[in-house]
């Protein structure tokens, strides 16, 4: 084996992670596995966390061909054999701060990183949404990912819709960010807290931030103060563990427009792209209604 050769990788935990060639066979959480795709390398498999079932949650796979890409499961369905299965040559993760791996348990993430390279990737509200999708990219291209103009075309033509949307004249749209835990009780975001949100207001857009209180990333609040927030669009969690939104919206019959939500989005372009089109059409509705 020689030094050009190897395949090096320096993770956010500072940790460098070491192959003998370039892996092919990549494991990874599912958020990861779906950028992963995003920005051009397709997973091996991919695995979920404690909130997912023995199904793949297809509001974080983004458009992953999952007729192509394995799901092993999540939490007590995964242990260090089920992870290796398919033969993985190499495991990407993603944490939270501390170094900690989202969605698996110490007990299995410490022997998994003894018989094959891990990399983890910190996804938590200390970086920006772009030092996120920088640090994907780097990835990819170490995985053999080609450089795709196009999705960084279309990425920067979202970015300016938005905020063109946002400077026009008349009252800016409210925007609420929420997870519905039933029909009586919404967790509300607060958008400081959240990469993805934080780019939105950077664009402009008007999101309300809830009142201080319990919650660092959330403020947990009755479906009726909720609707007090006076949303106009609404981005409500689409995750499988979510709520339903319309039984939120039944118990207070408040009107709003709604636009799908991902609180793991994918740090990929396209992905990124995509999100935020959706929320320039509510926008865009929004305003011709609302002079």
């Amino acid at each position: 084996m020689t030094e050009q050769s190897e395949w090096r990788f320096s993770d956010d935990r500072g940790q460098l992670a070491t192959a003998p060639g370039r892996p092919e066979r990549v494991l990874a959480y599912v958020q990861a596995g779906a950028t992963l795709w995003d920005l051009g390398i397709r997973p091996q498999a991919v695995f979920g966390s404690d909130h997912d079932g023995p199904e793949p949650d297809r509001a974080k796979t983004g458009t992953l061909p999952l007729d192509e890409v394995g799901y092993l499961g999540a939490g007590g369905a995964l242990d260090v054999e089920a992870l290796l299965s398919g033969g993985p040559d190499l495991v990407v993760a993603v944490s939270y701060g501390g170094g900690h791996v989202y969605g698996l348990a110490p007990e299995t993430a410490k022997p998994l990183e003894e018989r094959v390279p891990v990399v983890v990737l910190d996804v938590s509200q200390a970086r920006t949404f772009a030092e996120i999708g920088d640090r994907f990219a780097e990835l990819a291209r170490s995985l053999g990912a080609e450089d795709r103009p196009d999705a960084d075309h279309d990425l920067a033509t979202a970015r300016e819709r938005l905020r063109a949307l946002t400077a026009g004249p008349g009252r800016a749209p409210r925007v609420v960010a929420l997870s519905p835990a039933g029909p009586d009780q919404a967790h509300v975001a607060r958008p400081r807290m959240w990469p993805e949100l934080r780019v939105l207001t950077e664009l402009g857009v008007g999101l309300v931030e809830p009142a201080d209180g319990p919650g660092a990333n959330w403020s947990t609040l009755d479906g009726a103060d909720a609707f007090a927030l006076r949303p106009d669009i609404v981005l409500t969690d689409i995750r499988a563990h979510a709520a339903s939104f319309d039984d939120l919206r039944g118990a207070t019959g408040e009107p709003a427009r709604v636009v799908p939500w991902n609180p793991e989005p994918l740090y990929g372009p396209r992905g990124h792209a995509r999100f935020l089109n959706l929320v320039a059409n509510a926008l865009e509705a929004e305003r011709a209604i609302r002079p």
